[in-house]
């Protein structure tokens, strides 16, 4: 009988004297629960990926030394095996070139170590900027007693390859997975799929062990499994925080509980997206301002949805007392933003600030008028009250030390719906991969989880407004969101939506070009957002929730080209 510990860590990138003594931790623990084998998540004494800090010079010397201390500490435990993830030093390659491996660790002894061959041309990272692969030499298989435990790493486990056919030929009774994959909609179900095949192409049980924590624009959402040939997924360790759960693989080849229990199938659904939204920001938003310094953030409350609902998921993530709004009236506020923005800091127990704007934008159209000769008016004075706003956020930022939050939405960012150095400004958007529909969607559903009204009534059911002018609504500039949103998912992320949105998104976009202003409101969705393509270049990171977020990993687009 083999007792597994599943190690689902939340690593910090780049802190591997930290990291390392997280897993010690979680050794000591493991053995001390009767644990044969402890396995760690891809890269986890680096955290993964750690980019461009593989190249910065001392920092392989810094690996190096922290897994010679843990070959050590490995000795004082002699029952246990570890098995985990590091970059290490690619021999007889280009000067620098690293591999991504596997290592097993055994009373003071490295007992074996293999290199990942599977590295994928497309993902969150140029993995290709510091890794080679691996050359297929050497075993895949570790001895543990009777048993043959078979070892994938990353994205081996997730499709046909030259390192899982291996596996797959040395007949394992067990197979066991280290990764890293960062989540998004639809991607559980992605993973959950891919390694049940796995399982059946092995022909054994199959244990992934996966990374939690946010880092940047990704979260990993944990979520380590175990899954049978033919069964599919039968385990599902905590999501979104972290887990050591114990499995037995009995005498008899059986993966069981770690009290001898059997395994029953996980549901297939997981979470309902409005809650693995929340779950993801929430997270996202919690290791983005701890691994940054930041204990407080600040958020301009103009009254509106997307202000709203960022204030009150940062409350959720970070508490009440470390967040801040403000409020930022001109001349074209209504007084019921004022009053909404009072209501919802009611309802959150926020503190409220108030830095009214009225003055500040006269004075520079006065100024603009007596410098250039003409009056300040139209879509500049429109966006000189965006701007202001954003500066007197950053102030605020600088002078007492809070992190500016972005709250912007896909769908206003696809179309260049937004102010450059006004509303762009922050250091993160929590709302930046969120549909518009579905910012609307989530309040709700926020409300609905506390039982109570967080986000207020009138703040959903009121219409979008940037009030820079008398009387603007969104809706005079933009399609309706429900119209627009159905063009943006289909244009911006196609087939790599969750099926039931793609082909629900693109019957919409080709009932709409049956028709001559269909095809007209299509093509001037295009072109907005082939125009606004230089802001999305200058906009702060936002927490990836969907499949083809915008920056890095996701929406990739020249801004000085020629769009069909």
């Amino acid at each position: 009988m083999l007792r597994i510990t599943l190690a689902q860590l939340n690593p910090t990138l780049g802190d591997i004297e930290g990291n390392a003594q997280r897993m010690l931790a979680a050794a000591r623990q493991a053995a001390a629960q009767g644990a044969d084998l402890v396995a760690f998540a891809q890269m986890a004494l680096t955290g993964y990926y750690p980019a461009d800090l593989l190249g910065e010079r001392g920092f392989m010397d810094r690996v190096d030394a922290a897994l010679a201390l843990l070959r050590r500490e490995s000795a004082a435990l002699p029952g246990l095996h570890w098995v985990l993830g590091t970059p290490t030093r690619a021999q007889g390659a280009a000067a620098g070139a690293l591999h991504d491996s596997l290592l097993v660790l055994r009373g003071g002894e490295l007992l074996l170590a293999c290199d990942r061959q599977a590295l994928p041309a497309a993902g969150d990272f140029d993995e290709r900027r510091h890794l080679v692969p691996g050359s297929g030499d050497g075993t895949r298989v570790l001895q543990l007693g009777h048993a043959r435990v078979g070892l994938l790493i990353g994205a081996e486990g997730w499709g046909p390859g030259a390192a899982l056919d291996a596996v797959a030929q040395a007949a394992p009774d067990l197979v066991l997975h280290i990764d890293a994959s960062s989540s998004y909609l639809g991607r559980r179900a992605q993973r959950h799929a891919a390694l049940a095949q796995a399982a059946q192409r092995c022909a054994a049980p199959l244990l992934s062990v996966a990374q939690v924590g946010g880092h940047d624009a990704l979260v990993y959402d944990g979520g380590s499994l175990a899954a049978l040939p033919g069964a599919g997924v039968v385990f599902e360790a905590r999501r979104f925080q972290e887990d050591a759960p114990t499995l037995v693989l009995d005498d008899a080849g059986q993966l069981r509980g770690a009290q001898g229990q059997p395994l029953g199938a996980v549901p297939a659904d997981g979470l309902p997206a409005m809650e693995f939204y929340r779950r993801q920001i929430v997270l996202g938003l919690q290791d983005y301002a701890r691994r940054c310094g930041f204990s407080r953030v600040l958020v301009g409350s103009s009254g509106g949805l997307d202000s709203a609902l960022t204030l009150a998921l940062a409350a959720e993530a970070l508490g009440a007392a470390n967040v801040v709004g403000i409020t930022m009236p001109s001349r074209f506020s209504s007084a019921g933003s004022v009053d909404d923005s009072q209501a919802l800091a009611r309802n959150l127990g926020i503190t409220l600030l108030s830095h009214p704007i009225a003055d500040l934008v006269a004075a520079c159209a006065r100024q603009f008028e007596t410098s250039f000769g003409q009056p300040l008016a139209g879509l500049a004075l429109e966006n000189v009250q965006a701007r202001i706003r954003g500066t007197t956020l950053m102030e605020y930022s600088n002078a007492f030390g809070h992190l500016l939050l972005n709250t912007g939405n896909k769908s206003e960012v696809a179309v260049g719906y937004c102010t450059l150095y006004g509303d762009t400004n922050g250091g993160l958007g929590l709302l930046g991969d969120l549909y518009k529909t579905e910012a609307f969607e989530l309040a709700r559903h926020l409300n609905a989880q506390a039982g109570r009204e967080l986000v207020p009534q009138a703040v959903i059911d009121k219409a979008p407004s940037a009030e820079l002018a008398p009387g603007q609504r969104d809706d005079d500039s933009l399609p309706p969101y429900p119209v627009l949103d159905e063009v943006l998912k289909y244009l911006v992320e196609g087939p790599l939506l969750p099926r039931a949105q793609y082909e629900a998104a693109r019957a919409f976009v080709q009932q709409q070009e049956d028709s001559p202003e269909g095809r007209a409101l299509v093509q001037r969705v295009r072109e907005l957002m082939a125009r606004s393509e230089y802001k999305r270049h200058q906009a702060p990171p936002s927490l990836r929730l969907r499949p083809r977020p915008f920056g890095a990993g996701g929406w990739q687009m020249p801004v000085a080209a020629r769009h069909g």
